[in-house]
C-alpha cells in the first residue's frame, strides 16, 4: 500500500527512506493529476483578465553566496561570522549553529536567545540519520487552562497577556543544544561560547533594525532591568551604531560554558529566572525553580514527504510547521507548478487554496503529542492529500476551508483553533564540509518576548502560543494550556534530499504562523521553479492561513489583487517581514541566501 509520508522510526536513514520510496511511494503525478495540472487548466475564467502581464521570475538583488566547502546563513553578520569561525576550526554544523545562536541572543535579542526555545533539524552525512530536536518551552506545573481568561471568563487581550511573568514558558534552547552537541558536536562545548562571550564583554553595534524595534516597543520600559538595558541614561532608545556591552549575559554564558546546561537549569540562574517570572508586576508568573530542573529536550522522529524527485523533511508536533508545510506541497503534488510563472495569479491562487486546506487541518489536529494524539500519518497520507486536493478549483476560491478526516484513529471532538503564534523568531542554516546539515529555528515569541530580563537575557512569552480559551463552541481545544505542556508552534526548519539521499537544501524562517507560507513559497521556488536560493528568498511573499490571502506590500504581487478578488479571494496587502535563510548544495558546491528584509548574511569557505 502506498503512503505519502514516512517518519524515521527505528533510525532509518535518508538513503533507506528514499529506497523505500522507489518501491512504495512513487510521486502522484503518474496517477490522476488535478484539474489544475496545466497552465490552461488553471487560467481564470474569461471575465477575469490578469491586470498585468505575467511576471518573469525576479532577479535576485544579489547573487547567492557561493562556497565549495561549507556555509552558514544567519540573521546577523556577527552570528554568521561566529558560526563560520567554528566551521573553520574543524567544527560540525551543530557546533556552528550553537555558536551562531548564542550570538543572535545578544545582537538580535528581540527574536531569540537562551531565554527561549528552538526546533532543530539535523542530517548526519556519515550515518544518513535525519533527526528532529525539540527544545520547545513548556508550561510550568502550576499552569491552568483558565490562566489567560479575565474574571468574566473571556480571553485576555493578547497585548495584556504578553507583558510579564504569566506568559513565560520554561526555556528549552540550552538543553536541546547540549543534547545535539553531545551526539554531533566536534569542538569542546565551552569553545562554542567564546564568540558570544567576547562580544558581550566588548560590546556590539546596535543595528538600525534593533534601534527601530526598541523605539517602537510600547512596553519596553515596564520593567527596570529591561528599560535600562535597551535605553540610555536619558531614556532614549539605544542609537543605531551605539556600542552596547552585556556583562551579565557574558557571565551567564561563562557559567554554562564551564558547567554545561545544568548550570542554567539548576542553581542560582534557574532561581533568578523563576523569581523574575513570579515577581513580575503586572502579570506575575507561576514558574518555580523545579520547573526548570525538570525540563527535558526531546529527540523526535521527523516527518517526511516525497515531493516530485525529492524527499522533504521537517519537524513534527508540537510545531505545526513541518506537517502543514508538507501538506501544502502534498496537496500540489498533482499540479504542474513548473509550468506556472512565479508572481502569477495562477500560482498564487493554487498555493493559497492548498494553504487553506492545510491550515484547516493544522488548527484542528496539531498540539503537543504528549497530550493530544496528532494524526500526522493520516495528514500526510498520499491518498488523503489527493482526496483533499480535489477541493481546489482552478477558477474559484473555496473561501474558508473545513478540516478533513485524516485517519484520526477514532472520534475527534476537538474544536478548530486559530491561535496566534509568535512573530519574533530567527532562523539559520548550515552545511559543513562533511555534508552534515542543520536547519534551526529559535524564538522568544513576540518582539522582546515577555519584556522581562534575567541574568542579561530576555525571557520568552511562548505561553501565549496556547489557546487562551480552553473551550470553543462547546468543544475542547487541542492547544489549550495544561501543566508541562508544549504550546503549538509554527516554526518550520526544513531539510530537502535528492534521489541519492544527499541533502540539497536547508531552509526556514521567522514570522509567526506566516512562517509556513514563507517556507512553502521558497521550497516551491527552488524545487519547481529552479530558482537559486537567494532569488527564491527574494521572491515576494504571500500567504493564506485559511482566511484572507495576504500579499506583500511594495511588490509586484499588489497588482494581482483585482484578479484574485475576482476569483473569490479576500485580499489584504501589508508588510510581510520574513527572515528566510537557506543553504543549498549541488555538484558544483554550496549556495547561501539571506533575507534582504532583515539583517542576515550567508558566509562560506
Amino acid at each position: 500500500m502506498r503512503t505519502g509520508w514516512f517518519s524515521l522510526r527505528g533510525g532509518l536513514t535518508a538513503v533507506a527512506i528514499l529506497l523505500l520510496g522507489v518501491a512504495a511511494c512513487e510521486p502522484l503525478p503518474p496517477e490522476e493529476p488535478l484539474a489544475a495540472a496545466s497552465p490552461a487548466a488553471v487560467a481564470p475564467p474569461a471575465p477575469v483578465a490578469e491586470p498585468v502581464p505575467p511576471q518573469a521570475p525576479p532577479v535576485a538583488a544579489v547573487e547567492p553566496a557561493a562556497s565549495t566547502k561549507q556555509m552558514i546563513a544567519a540573521a546577523h553578520p556577527l552570528a554568521a561570522e561566529a558560526g563560520l569561525a567554528m566551521l573553520k576550526a574543524g567544527g560540525s554544523a551543530i557546533d556552528a549553529a550553537i555558536a551562531a545562536e548564542l550570538v543572535l541572543g545578544l545582537v538580535e535579542p528581540q527574536s531569540s536567545g537562551i531565554g527561549g526555545g528552538a526546533f532543530l533539524m539535523h542530517y548526519a552525512a556519515k550515518t544518513g540519520e535525519i533527526a528532529a530536536y525539540d527544545g520547545r518551552e513548556t508550561a510550568p506545573a502550576a499552569a491552568t487552562s483558565d490562566m489567560f481568561l479575565n474574571a468574566d471568563g473571556r480571553p485576555m487581550a493578547f497585548e495584556k497577556a504578553v507583558v510579564g511573568g504569566l506568559s513565560v514558558g520554561v526555556p528549552g534552547f540550552l538543553r536541546m543544544a547540549e543534547m545535539a552537541h553531545r551526539e554531533h558536536g566536534r569542538l569542546p562545548w565551552a569553545q562554542l561560547f567564546d564568540p558570544a562571550i567576547g562580544l558581550a564583554e566588548k560590546g556590539f553595534a546596535v543595528s538600525e533594525r534593533l534601534h527601530g524595534l526598541i523605539a517602537g516597543a510600547k512596553h519596553l520600559k515596564t520593567f527596570a532591568a529591561t528599560a535600562g538595558y535597551f535605553h540610555g541614561p536619558d531614556g532614549q532608545p539605544r542609537a543605531a551604531g551605539e556600542i552596547v556591552a552585556n556583562p551579565a549575559y557574558a557571565a551567564t554564558l561563562r557559567e554554562v560554558a564551564e558547567k554545561g546546561a545544568e548550570a542554567f537549569y539548576t542553581g542560582p540562574i534557574a532561581s533568578d529566572i523563576a523569581a523574575a517570572a513570579r515577581g513580575a508586576r503586572p502579570n506575575p508568573g507561576r514558574m518555580v525553580a523545579a520547573d526548570l530542573a525538570g525540563y527535558k529536550a526531546i529527540k523526535r522522529e521527523p516527518v517526511c514527504l516525497f515531493y516530485r524527485a525529492w524527499m522533504v523533511c521537517g519537524m513534527p508536533a508540537p510545531t505545526s510547521g513541518g506537517i502543514t508545510t508538507l501538506q501544502i506541497l502534498g496537496l500540489l503534488q498533482g499540479t504542474d507548478l513548473a509550468a506556472l510563472k512565479p508572481n502569477s495569479v495562477e500560482a498564487v491562487h493554487l498555493i493559497a487554496e492548498a494553504s487553506r486546506l492545510a491550515f484547516a487541518d493544522r488548527d484542528t489536529y496539531i498540539a503537543d503529542p504528549a497530550f493530544i494524539p496528532v494524526p500526522a500519518a493520516g495528514m500526510l497520507d498520499s491518498g488523503y492529500l489527493k482526496l483533499r486536493a480535489r477541493e481546489i478549483s482552478p477558477t474559484r476560491s473555496m473561501g474558508t476551508a473545513f478540516p478533513g478526516m485524516p485517519g484520526t484513529g477514532g472520534a475527534w471532538n476537538f474544536a478548530p483553533d486559530d491561535t496566534r503564534t509568535g512573530v519574533s523568531t530567527t532562523h539559520l542554516a548550515v552545511i559543513d564540509a562533511d555534508g552534515n546539515a542543520v536547519s534551526l529555528t529559535a524564538s522568544i515569541e513576540g518582539p522582546f518576548g515577555s519584556h522581562l530580563m534575567a541574568r542579561g537575557f530576555l525571557l520568552n512569552n511562548q505561553l501565549t502560543d496556547f489557546s487562551f480559551a480552553p473551550v470553543k463552541g462547546g468543544a475542547p481545544v487541542a492547544n489549550a494550556v495544561e501543566p508541562k505542556k508544549r504550546p503549538r508552534s509554527s516554526m518550520a526548519p526544513m531539510l530537502v534530499f535528492d534521489g541519492t539521499g544527499r541533502v540539497v537544501e536547508a531552509v526556514g524562517s521567522p514570522g509567526g504562523s506566516r512562517i509556513i507560507g514563507y517556507v512553502a513559497k521558497t521550497l516551491i521556488a527552488t524545487l519547481d521553479w529552479k530558482m537559486d536560493i537567494q532569488a527564491a528568498i527574494d521572491l515576494p511573499n504571500f500567504v493564506n492561513r485559511n482566511g484572507k490571502t495576504e500579499l506583500e506590500k511594495g511588490t509586484p504581487l499588489e497588482a494581482l489583487a483585482p484578479a484574485l478578488k475576482a476569483l473569490g479571494h479576500e485580499v489584504t496587502i501589508g508588510e510581510m517581514t520574513s527572515g528566510l535563510h537557506g543553504v543549498t548544495a549541488d555538484a558544483t558546491g554550496l549556495a547561501g541566501g539571506a533575507d534582504p528584509r532583515r539583517d542576515g548574511v550567508a558566509l562560506g569557505q
